[in-house]
């Protein structure tokens, strides 16, 4: 079966990210590199770095495959995949635009249409402080665990942002 060429221009990011995933669900993906080259054969150019942040963002982890071959797998349950603390710091920085609590929830606005993205950052930082959270069109509702405060996670997610 003849691959079809991909055109890269206006390929956006979630369509790359998108074929990197289904890469990484159809074979044994090892390396970046690999994704490179697995991207080259789609007329898809991308560089290390880029493959990089993708798999950081997709929440791709090297795991432990069955016959003990290590290999990128982005984890089925959104709470084991965990993202380095850079990913938080980067979308925070970015996209947070205040930050307010009340006991124990916090509320994070950013510009419209972007609270989906800090959410999910959140959801993926792995913070056993935070319960989850609840994403609107520029709203974000952070809901602290009992053991701390709204105030913690609050001064937390500010600091992070750079507020």
């Amino acid at each position: 079966m003849a691959q079809r060429l991909v055109t890269t221009t206006g390929l956006s990011k979630q369509q790359r990210q998108y074929r990197i995933s289904a890469h990484l669900q159809q074979e044994l993906v090892t390396s970046q590199i690999q994704i490179v080259e697995l991207l080259a054969a789609e007329g898809i150019h991308a560089t290390q770095a880029t493959v990089s942040r993708d798999l950081d963002e997709l929440g791709a982890v090297k795991g432990r495959l069955p016959g003990g071959e290590v290999a990128y797998v982005i984890p089925a349950l959104p709470r084991d995949q965990v993202a380095p603390a850079e990913h938080l710091r980067r979308v925070c920085r970015d996209w947070v635009a205040a930050v307010d609590h009340s006991h124990n929830i916090v509320v994070v606005r950013t510009p419209p249409g972007s609270a989906h993205l800090v959410g999910s950052a959140i959801d993926r930082a792995g913070w056993t402080d935070i319960v989850g959270t609840v994403a609107g069109d520029d709203t974000v509702m952070v809901i602290a665990a009992e053991h701390t405060s709204g105030a913690h996670i609050a001064d937390q997610l500010r600091h992070i942002a750079g507020l």
